[in-house]
């Protein structure tokens, strides 16, 4: 008999989702996705832009959707496809003259040394320009960091004493060193379903030492769904189970957790 998937608990507390990518998503309509996630308890989503032919797609749905808000930015992994005009467009996107407040940061962006699909100087060029632009526009960031430690870290050593506003170094599976800086430098930590992988002891130990007050709560749906429901795909609604095992490793109640990354997740992103 087959075991029955746990359902998804519902803490009557606010919830936000930091990092998510709705046009990705297969399982449902946008509508019907939101809705779900709502009945749980989310209340803001932040679905992020990754490439240049999806950043025309993050601003439609932050307009069709009044809870839903974006970033732009350009990924590592297509770093190569940066250029001025890919600038231009997110800059006009930024500028204070005619930004939406619905787009929120710019991202995602950073480096990617694990699969390497974009030449690491350009990585870095890339990265450093995008940095830029956050600092100009006095925006925050979304940053993907993956096997790149030292360069992330002597990258935003040179850039966060310029910057306002932080953000985030989303899905956080790097070192506790990288971690510790970065939170010294006021930067958040996205965590997300990794945390509840059974081979994920390393996130588990970055989570342990961070100080709460600098952890959001993200999915990166459709990406690495946690348990119980690994093996479908990845959704918003999911998020109170990465809460739970965030305060099985903190020693928190679920209810603190909640509180503190809806907190943490407003300073990040919504504080103008």
């Amino acid at each position: 008999m087959a075991k029955t998937k746990r359902e998804i608990p519902n803490y009557q507390l606010p919830i936000i989702e930091t990092h998510f990518h709705l046009d990705y998503l297969k399982e449902g309509s946008p509508a019907e996705i939101l809705e779900k996630a709502r009945s749980v308890g989310i209340e803001r989503f932040l679905t992020i832009a990754v490439s240049p032919d999806n950043l025309d797609k993050v601003i439609a749905l932050t307009e069709q959707h009044a809870d839903v808000y974006g970033t732009l930015g350009i990924h590592p992994h297509d770093a190569e496809l940066y250029n001025d005009e890919v600038e231009a467009k997110i800059r006009e996107h930024l500028n204070a003259d005619n930004r939406s407040a619905k787009i929120r940061a710019v991202g995602e962006i950073g480096l990617d040394y694990f699969y390497d699909n974009a030449d690491r100087k350009v990585q870095r060029d890339v990265f450093e320009r995008q940095l830029q632009m956050a600092v100009d526009f006095e925006l925050p960031v979304v940053i993907h960091t993956r096997e790149a430690d030292e360069d992330t870290q002597a990258i935003l050593a040179n850039f966060a004493p310029q910057m306002k506003n932080k953000g985030v170094i989303h899905s956080f599976t790097s070192g506790i060193e990288l971690a510790r800086f970065c939170v010294g430098q006021g930067f958040n930590l996205g965590i997300n379903g990794i945390v509840t992988f059974n081979k994920a002891d390393n996130v588990r130990e970055v989570v342990a030492d961070a100080p709460i007050e600098n952890l959001l709560l993200e999915t990166d749906a459709p990406f690495l769904t946690p348990i119980p429901y690994r093996g479908k795909e990845n959704a918003p609604c999911y998020l109170p189970f990465i809460a739970e095992k965030i305060a099985e490793v903190k020693g928190l109640t679920t209810e603190q957790v909640l509180k503190q990354c809806y907190q943490n997740s407003v300073a990040a992103f919504f504080t103008d």
